[in-house]
């Protein structure tokens, strides 16, 4: 999800929240890029195979595979990547076991033509052994990795399909998805038959990503008093927090704060601005 799609999903473009983000992320992009955690061992498993003499004869081309893959894996990508970054370094990964394997296999065919038929017989077979280990690993790695890389796939596609039916936006918190105030009544807390689509949606997605922990924090506009107005928040997002455990969410995965008119974010002297002040806000954490 790039800068402009985020800044389209808050009400109001020229909003302080839309500018503050936008910053944010602008700021997040400068960042120097770093390689995906792993990279760094594989690039050294790859090396030690590389150096070793037998490994260069042997496995030239399967060694070559494996330096394009462990390249692949060291680009940097962006923080919204992850699943890819650590795909791509299993994949580079895989491909160096194999190299490893390709060239044990070859190097132990290569001794054995140099042995005897009656010469350390006993030798032979059990290194013959080896190699047939050696081949039904590698072939067992790679239906293994084929495996793994389409289930990843499947999973990122499916991540993705439901964060924008959400309409959430990815900031560091985690997915936030704003309630808008057409959810509850002037003043009241309690929820508007006919209101709830974007609570459904969301029950749906917490009820497939189980890991996932959830802040939700009331919000309102600056009319009224600090005390009513921070009571009421807080209600507001405990109806949001009771609608979810009755739609099976487990309680202790739901966190509730109200902060009143504390968090604007957009100004309070327009009716526009009020109306995008009274807001809920459900802050789905990033899965460990």
């Amino acid at each position: 999800m790039n800068i402009q799609s985020v800044i389209k999903t808050i009400p109001g473009k020229k909003t302080g929240a839309a500018l503050v983000l936008s910053s944010l992320l602008l700021a997040g992009c400068a960042m120097s890029p770093t390689s995906p955690d792993g990279s760094e061992d594989v690039r050294s498993k790859l090396m030690a195979l590389q150096q070793n003499p037998d490994m260069r004869t042997h496995a030239r081309i399967e060694l070559r595979d494996a330096e394009a893959a462990v390249e692949l894996a060291e680009q940097p990508l962006g923080s919204g990547e992850t699943a890819l970054a650590e795909h791509r370094v299993y994949m580079a990964d895989r491909m160096v076991e194999i190299a490893r394997a390709k060239g044990e296999t070859r190097l132990m065919e290569a001794d054995r033509e140099l042995l005897g038929e009656e010469r350390d017989a006993a030798r032979l077979a059990a290194r013959t052994r080896e190699a047939d280990q050696a081949r039904a690993d590698a072939e067992s790695a790679r239906s293994s990795q084929v495996d793994a890389a389409a289930m990843s796939a499947r999973e990122a596609e499916e991540l993705q399909r439901q964060i924008d039916m959400l309409e959430a936006k990815e900031t560091e918190r985690g997915l936030v998805l704003t309630l808008g105030d057409v959810l509850f009544a002037t003043g009241s807390a309690q929820i508007q038959g006919g209101t709830n689509q974007n609570l459904e949606k969301l029950a749906n997605f917490l009820n497939q990503y189980p890991e996932r922990r959830v802040l939700i924090e009331g919000h309102t506009d600056n009319v009224g008093s600090a005390s009513f107005n921070q009571n009421l928040s807080r209600q507001r997002a405990e109806s949001v927090r009771q609608y979810l455990t009755g739609r099976g969410i487990d309680s202790n995965r739901l966190s509730v704060s109200g902060y009143g008119f504390d968090r604007p974010v957009a100004n309070n002297d327009t009716t526009m601005g009020r109306q995008q002040n009274r807001r809920v806000e459900v802050v789905i954490q990033n899965g460990e």
